[in-house]
C-alpha cells in the first residue's frame, strides 16, 4: 500500500537499447518475477535469464540480441516500478516503445505472464526479416545543440533525408521516421534505407558520440516494414488477457488509457497494430505526462540511463517548472528537488 503523503510521480520506462554492460546483474535469482520468467523463458527454449544476466561480460551478440535483451529490460524496470508503487504515489506511466509493454504490466493492463509472452514473442518475431529488403534497421541522429535548444539545420538534415530516401521505385530503399525522442530524431529503414541514410545525413559529434548511429541489432520498428511482425503477433498473441489499466497509460501517440475509460479491446488493437506500424511519439507522451497529471518526479525505472538525457531535454522544451535551459535542468537536479530521477545507472 502506498504511504500517505506519498510523492506524485510518473514512471518513464526504457526502450530495448537500456541493457548494457553497466547492468549485468540486474536481476535477484529469489524474487518471484524473476523465477516465474525463467520458466516462461525455458518453454521458448531459450538461454536463462540469469545466465544472461550473470555472464562475466557483457556480448552484444548475446546481450543485444532482441529475444534476450527485451525480457531482461522488462523484468529489471517491473522490479523497479515494485518499489516505486510501494513508496509513491504513482499517477501516470508511459515508456519507450519496448518500454510501452512495460508499462502495460505496471498498469495492470496484462498480468505478469501475459506482459512476457507478449514481450517475448514480439522480440522473437523482430528476429525474423521480411519478405523483401532484409531485416532493416534503426538510425538515431540529433535535432539539439549542446545546450539542448533546438537546431534547425539538423532538423533539416533529418527532413531532407526522410525526403530524398524515398526512391519511389525502391532503388533508394524505404525509409521512415521511427521514433521522436524530442532531441532526437529515431529513423529506419530497409537495408538500402539505413545505408543511405548513413550517406545522407551530415556527421555531427555530441559529446563523445559521432552521428549518425545505426542501433545494434535494431530492425525497422515502428515502420509498415513490421507489418508482418503485427499480422504473426496478432495470431501468436490472441489468447492474452486483456483488462482496464489500474493507473492510467500514456501512449505512443500521447493518448491517455485512463482505469475508468479504457477499452481493453482497443488496447490490444493499437498495441498489436498501430503501436508497433506507425511511429512512436515518445516525446508527445512525455509532454501529455507532465501537463496532464504534473508529476513531482519523472522516475526512469529498469537498466541503464538512457532516457535520463532524454527526458532532461523534453522537460527543457516544454519549460516544465520553469526549467528553459539545460543550466536550469541541471541545477534543478542538483537541488534538494530534482524533476528526474534514474533508478540504476
Amino acid at each position: 500500500m502506498t504511504r500517505r503523503g506519498a510523492r506524485r510521480v510518473a514512471l518513464i520506462c526504457p526502450g530495448r537499447g537500456a541493457y548494457s554492460a553497466a547492468s549485468l546483474g540486474s536481476l535477484p535469482a529469489d524474487h518471484p518475477l524473476v523465477g516465474r520468467a525463467e520458466e516462461l523463458r525455458a518453454r521458448y527454449e531459450l538461454e536463462p535469464l540469469l545466465v544472461l544476466d550473470g555472464a562475466e561480460r557483457f556480448d552484444p551478440s548475446r546481450h543485444l540480441r532482441p529475444a534476450n535483451a527485451s525480457p531482461l529490460i522488462l523484468l529489471a524496470s517491473l522490479l523497479d516500478a515494485e518499489q516505486v508503487l510501494a513508496d509513491h504515489r504513482v499517477v501516470a506511466v508511459a515508456g519507450n516503445s519496448l518500454g510501452w509493454y512495460t508499462a502495460l504490466a505496471i498498469g495492470g493492463a496484462l498480468l505478469f505472464d501475459d506482459a512476457f509472452r507478449l514481450v517475448q514473442e514480439i522480440a522473437l518475431l523482430q528476429e525474423l526479416p521480411a519478405a523483401e529488403g532484409g531485416s532493416g534497421g534503426q538510425v538515431i541522429y540529433p535535432l539539439i545543440d549542446a545546450a539542448w535548444q533546438p537546431d534547425p539545420d539538423l532538423e533539416a538534415a533529418v527532413g531532407a533525408a526522410l525526403h530524398d530516401g524515398d526512391g519511389g521505385d525502391g532503388a533508394a530503399g524505404e525509409v521512415y521516421p521511427s521514433i521522436d525522442l524530442g532531441g532526437y530524431a529515431v529513423l529506419a529503414g530497409d537495408d538500402a534505407g539505413v545505408e543511405r541514410l548513413l550517406r545522407l545525413l551530415p556527421p555531427v559529434r555530441v559529446g563523445e558520440r559521432l552521428f549518425p548511429l545505426r542501433l545494434a541489432l535494431h530492425g525497422p520498428y515502428h515502420t509498415p516494414l513490421v507489418e508482418h511482425v503485427a499480422v504473426a503477433a496478432r495470431t501468436a498473441l490472441a489468447d492474452l488477457e486483456w483488462r482496464s489499466p489500474t493507473i492510467t497509460l500514456v501512449d505512443g501517440r500521447g493518448a491517455r488509457w485512463t482505469p475508468w475509460s479504457t477499452d481493453p479491446a482497443a488496447l490490444r488493437d493499437y498495441t498489436l497494430g498501430e503501436q508497433l506500424t506507425a511511429p512512436f511519439d515518445f516525446a508527445s507522451s512525455v509532454n501529455v505526462v507532465l501537463r496532464e497529471h504534473a508529476p513531482e518526479l519523472l522516475v526512469l525505472p529498469g537498466p541503464g540511463n538512457s532516457l535520463g538525457g532524454v527526458c532532461g531535454q523534453l522537460v527543457v522544451a516544454e519549460g516544465y517548472r520553469g526549467i528553459r535551459s539545460r543550466s536550469d535542468f541541471e541545477a534543478a537536479q542538483a537541488s534538494d528537488r530534482p524533476v528526474i530521477l534514474s533508478m540504476r545507472r
